[in-house]
């Protein structure tokens, strides 16, 4: 952990660099620019929300703050995961030329990635006023939340950037993984109001994604605590698999460039 640390603040300014660099070439050729990453989550709340109120006659209450919510965090965690699988290749041309820790890509990724979902989260608040939703002192414990999504998502990208380089079929099974995870983990539904018990607690337990958009939901609408021991829980397992998978990077990494 003292080598990840220091490669953190030495290819801090690098990090930043490229992840700025990727947010404007993300927007260049577009006429709407960064309004895409605001009309993406939007336009999904809408379709869902009619999902739920016309098609199925059901819905949560506050359910456009509701679907926004989950859909942001949700959105960060899957697409961080998914250019995970083929960042080394993707890089190819950093990493055969000069030596850079290769997580260093992963967090330019979250880093740009988390820019966005701070921007949508931005329309959280204004829809919060819109719909009047009542707000306590709770609301500042997104902040642990949002400590435990970056250590969570980091934990399986440093997993899925090491495996990416052997297995050229990884991309296609994440694909598939985080489209089934999508509809168990709530997205535009309530897991603790619509699946029975004790599946609806197995569920919470066992995707910490499913978990900490429950938790953001609790304490931004209905003014209610997460549950800790299970936000906790999942903390320590992220700060774990993060070792493993910072392991697992700095033994082989000397070795992708052979692989690839």
């Amino acid at each position: 952990m003292n080598r990840f640390i220091s490669d953190l603040k030495k290819y801090r300014n690098y990090t930043i660099y490229a992840a700025k660099s990727e947010l404007k070439s993300e927007v260049a050729n577009s006429h709407l620019s960064w309004l895409w990453w605001i009309l993406d989550p939007l336009l999904f709340m809408i379709v869902y929300s009619f999902v739920a109120l016309i098609v199925f006659d059901r819905g949560e209450p506050y359910l456009p703050v509701f679907i926004f919510i989950g859909y942001n965090s949700w959105n960060f965690f899957s697409a961080c995961l998914r250019q995970s699988v083929k960042l080394v290749i993707a890089n190819r041309s950093i990493v055969s030329k000069v030596y850079i820790p290769k997580f260093v890509f992963i967090i330019q990724k979250m880093a740009a990635n988390g820019f966005k979902m701070m921007i949508a989260f931005s329309i959280v608040i204004i829809m919060m006023v819109g719909y009047r939703v009542p707000v306590d002192w709770k609301v500042i414990l997104m902040l642990p939340l949002f400590v435990v999504l970056l250590v969570i998502t980091f934990a399986f990208s440093t997993i899925l950037l090491h495996f990416g380089v052997y297995v050229e079929d990884l991309a296609n099974v994440v694909a598939i993984t985080l489209k089934l995870l999508f509809y168990m983990t709530g997205i535009f539904y309530s897991i603790q109001n619509r699946v029975p018990y004790p599946y609806s607690s197995l569920l919470l337990k066992c995707n910490p994604m499913a978990l900490l958009v429950d938790s953001m939901r609790r304490v931004l609408i209905y003014r209610q605590m997460p549950q800790w021991g299970a936000v906790s829980a999942w903390f320590v397992i992220g700060i774990l698999l993060t070792i493993w998978g910072l392991r697992n990077i700095y033994r082989h990494e000397n070795s992708y460039v052979k692989v690839m």
